[in-house]
């Protein structure tokens, strides 16, 4: 049994805080909401540091993770039946970051002025952005602003994973990548330059994979730094012209015909699209509207095409699942489970259903990209290095033998 700190609101907007023993924290969750709490912060005691009373991350600006448990929180509270402005004061003082203590001081103070909460989150900048204020829009019309936020918070931590789970995959390999550049590096600047004189003094033709090796060393060596700032330059051209929207449209259809890599692109963009258009039409945004927001979601300007297509077909009065399934970029299955959704009226709950699966679908492909990506990274390094080294010893196998 391990022991856990613990911060919980009670039904009169009470902060409670105190300490339990549990097996985990999912335990002591439990144990809060039998005594009728709200919990705020469950964590662990470390025995050996004086307790840490701090909830939030700390940093000066507010980041996503911090907005996704500030919106979780909320909406417990709001659940609680704590009104608005005091969700804010009860969450206040459960904080110690100033970043978060300060965007909610602003907002209790645009609610106290008779501001709806969308609106004062507007005030904030890009804080907020377009989805998560059309989602709470969309609630407060509907006059379910708790259950809003709490899809809301559902929605960011399903996609911060998605991301974490992306980026997670791409570290080793981008790892690796740099170790072995390093390590060519070092041989070719420095290894190699060790033999030029012994090789010089030969006073023979050295031979073909020798020079090509010496060669590429002396001009790593020499124009090194102008190489370098020619692939910088080249990096942002590159990326300058990625801005235009014809280049951009051709560069992200070219990835996604890439082999291992198409296909992963393809089932995360199709988990982002479909856990924001559900999410925002279980929120009440209309359809088309929620097309609309959820295409600004997506990062490949070929599969955002598709959906403009298809909210001029909406528009005449036709389905979802047809201009996608025209388009080719869209998986077959995810294209059948939202057309069953259509026919069945529970697109919503279909979307979402399509965005688990491909959630599961993205671990998959990352790791068939990483059964690939990992061994021809090794062998190729390992080719490299094999290539130099025997370059070298054909060569003073020659010295060896000349007539003495």
């Amino acid at each position: 049994m391990a022991l856990y700190h613990f911060k919980a609101v009670n039904q009169q907007g009470e902060i409670q805080e105190g300490r339990l023993e549990g097996t985990d924290q999912q335990a002591i969750l439990l144990q809060l909401q039998h005594r009728g709490l709200i919990p705020m912060l469950v964590e662990p005691i470390d025995p050996h540091k004086p307790l840490s009373l701090s909830l939030s991350l700390t940093g000066k600006t507010v980041n996503e993770r911090q907005i996704q448990v500030l919106t979780q929180d909320l909406a417990a509270l709001l659940k609680a039946g704590v009104a608005l402005e005091r969700a804010f004061s009860i969450m206040m003082q459960v904080r110690s970051n100033p970043a978060d203590n300060k965007l909610l001081g602003q907002l209790q103070e645009g609610v106290r002025r008779g501001q709806p909460l969308s609106m004062v989150l507007a005030e904030q900048g890009t804080a907020f952005s377009h989805f998560y204020l059309n989602m709470v829009k969309a609630a407060e019309i509907a006059g379910n602003l708790e259950q809003g936020l709490a899809d809301l918070s559902v929605y960011m931590e399903r996609s911060r994973q998605l991301k974490e789970k992306a980026l997670s995959a791409l570290l080793y390999p981008a790892i690796l990548l740099l170790v072995s550049a390093a390590s060519l590096l070092i041989i070719l600047t420095y290894v190699i330059p060790q033999f030029q004189q012994l090789f010089a003094d030969m006073g023979q033709q050295l031979p073909l994979a020798t020079r090509i090796v010496i060669g590429t060393a002396e001009f790593i060596k020499g124009k090194g730094l102008w190489l370098l700032l020619v692939v910088l330059l080249m990096l942002i051209y590159g990326q300058r012209q990625l801005r235009k929207p014809e280049i951009r449209l051709h560069w992200d259809s070219f990835l996604l015909r890439l082999p291992l890599v198409g296909e992963l692109l393809k089932r995360l963009e199709v988990a982002r699209f479909s856990r924001s258009l559900g999410t925002l039409m279980k929120g009440g945004v209309p359809l088309l509207n929620a097309l609309h927001i959820a295409k600004d979601t997506l990062t490949n300007s070929r599969m955002a095409q598709t959906l403009d297509a298809a909210a001029d077909s909406l528009k005449a009065g036709k389905r979802l699942a047809e201009p996608l399934l025209a388009s080719g970029v869209f998986p077959p299955l995810a294209i059948q489970m939202i057309q069953v959704g259509e026919e069945t009226g529970q697109l919503e709950e279909m979307l979402l259903k399509v965005a688990d699966r491909y959630d599961q679908e993205v671990e998959t492909a990352i790791q068939r990209l990483l059964t690939v990506l990992e061994p021809l990274l090794i062998v190729g390094l390992g080719l490299i290095i094999a290539g130099i080294i025997i370059s070298i010893l054909v060569a003073i196998l020659n010295i060896n033998e000349l007539p003495v």
